[in-house]
């Protein structure tokens, strides 16, 4: 019984041993670090923005990270193929381009279509929490007050969002480090104006309108904030 118990404790130590060794062996090869490898998985965090992104997913039309212009390589040609060279839109694009080389105007049209739908709705819903990310402080308080007057009479805005036919960029800008870009903006909309007893009181709840608008979006190029904002509005009739 003895002799079973030291070939047991033998035993048991050289298995010991051997795990130990190839533990550390595995350890040598398998725990080197190159410096490329990929976060630990998170299931709690994942797809959780971190606060800076989460306020950047407010914007009206969020540029990508900076990059340097490639040498040799035409970085003026989503501009010239957007506005013909030479006119003061194809100059201002270009200013704005060079103060800023991510910046790409047919993304900023995609952007800035999002965007006016938002702002539209917005002022229909009364929502200010989304008119404040959207809008400059002049045209919030103009949105504000007209919206502060209709719930003052207990109106209401029945509104459809059918789409936008049209969007062009028709100016550009570079004031200082301030980038100005006005669109003309063709949409449809359905929308009807009730009265505090249900009443339609303008527009038609029940036919598609269109709806032609120049707007201008603004963005402080210094700024680490990534937020075009809505600068200057004006109907065309």
């Amino acid at each position: 019984m003895a002799n079973d118990m030291e070939y047991l404790d033998f035993g048991t130590i050289f298995f010991l041993v051997v795990a130990v060794v190839i533990f550390i062996q595995l350890r040598n090869v398998l725990g080197r670090r190159t410096g490329s490898e990929r976060p630990p998985f998170d299931p709690y965090t994942a797809g959780r923005k971190k606060p800076e992104e989460a306020e950047a997913s407010d914007n009206v039309v969020s540029l990508p990270g900076r990059k340097k212009p490639v040498e040799g390589e035409n970085n003026y040609a989503s501009i010239d193929a957007m506005a013909k060279p030479d006119t003061d839109l194809n100059k201002g694009l270009r200013a704005i381009k060079d103060a800023d080389p991510s910046f790409e105007p047919k993304t900023f049209v995609d952007g800035a279509k999002m965007a006016y739908e938002m702002i539209v709705m917005a002022y229909a819903d009364g929502d200010r929490k989304t008119l404040k990310n959207l809008l400059s402080r002049e045209v919030y308080d103009g949105f504000v007050s007209a919206i502060g007057d209709r719930e003052q009479r207990s109106e209401k805005i029945q509104s459809s969002f059918v789409g936008i036919n049209k969007a062009d960029i028709v100016a550009a800008e570079l004031k200082g480090s301030e980038a100005h870009i006005t669109l003309r903006i063709i949409s449809e909309l359905i929308s009807a104006t009730r009265d505090k007893s249900g009443e339609v009181i303008d527009g038609d709840p029940e036919t598609v309108a269109e709806v032609k608008d120049v707007w201008t979006f603004a963005r402080d190029l210094r700024s680490r904030d990534p937020n075009w904002k809505l600068v200057a509005t004006e109907a065309e009739d």
